[in-house]
């Protein structure tokens, strides 16, 4: 969730605060997909799962769902470069994919370990970056370390009221809702990546402005791999 959004016209007017230029080395498709997706899974790596992107500190493990999709494959990439142990979960066409995004393990979510979200290592989870729908605590809650964090990024009634029920009884093992803040410095941060090649934006496809319901509907389905991308 954003509480700074917008889309889907010819012109849109923003605060200067939330812009930053955009260098030659990065197109502008590459840009596009950064000031939300790229910005969610940042915020929630850095903020909430507490990961440096300088590779300094205690390793964590991490789980990654849908990392095939917008958020996801950004969040496979942002976290590889921390001190981390990714996890990630995708259909069965997607994963080498995921893999190559930098995840060291990968699970077909339609397989009954990829559905119950078992590491096959048999790591536990310190948090969980939920970028998927459906999913009930009681699958997250075996697999998590004893003191980790689902960050849901699209929460439903159910999880805030796991977030309620968790908080009011002071469980180490919570589910945290993820409301984005855009920050202009994140994004000039994550651009920069961009233009040093250790972040990039997947496009899965590409329309035009005219064809914006294409692209809504081609979002709806949920199976895109990678950012779809409208055009002027």
């Amino acid at each position: 969730m954003c509480m700074d959004g917008g889309g889907l016209a010819e012109f849109a007017v923003t605060k200067e605060s939330l812009t930053v230029s955009r260098p030659a080395e990065v197109s502008a498709a590459e840009a596009a997909g950064l000031p939300i997706a790229g910005l969610t899974a940042h915020q929630a790596l850095t903020q909430q799962a507490g990961i440096k992107l300088d590779g300094t500190g205690q390793q964590r493990n991490i789980l990654i769902t849908a990392a095939s999709g917008g958020v996801g494959h950004y969040a496979v990439q942002l976290a590889k470069l921390g001190n981390t142990h990714v996890t990630a979960t995708c259909g069965a066409r997607n994963i080498d994919f995921v893999k190559s995004l930098g995840a060291d393990e990968v699970l077909d979510y339609k397989t009954p370990d990829g559905a119950a979200l078992k590491s096959p290592s048999g790591k536990k989870y310190d948090a969980v970056i939920h970028c998927a729908r459906d999913i009930p605590w009681s699958t997250f809650e075996p697999n998590l370390s004893a003191d980790g964090k689902v960050l849901d990024l699209t929460p439903g009634p159910g999880a805030i009221m796991t977030f309620a029920v968790k908080k009011l009884t002071f469980s180490k093992k919570q589910l945290l809702p993820v409301l984005l803040i855009a920050k202009g410095e994140n994004l000039d941060y994550l651009v920069k990546l961009v233009k040093e090649g250790k972040l990039k934006t997947v496009i899965d496809s590409k329309h035009s402005l005219s064809k914006a319901e294409d692209a809504w509907g081609k979002s709806i389905d949920g199976h895109a791999t990678g950012k779809i991308i409208v055009e002027p």
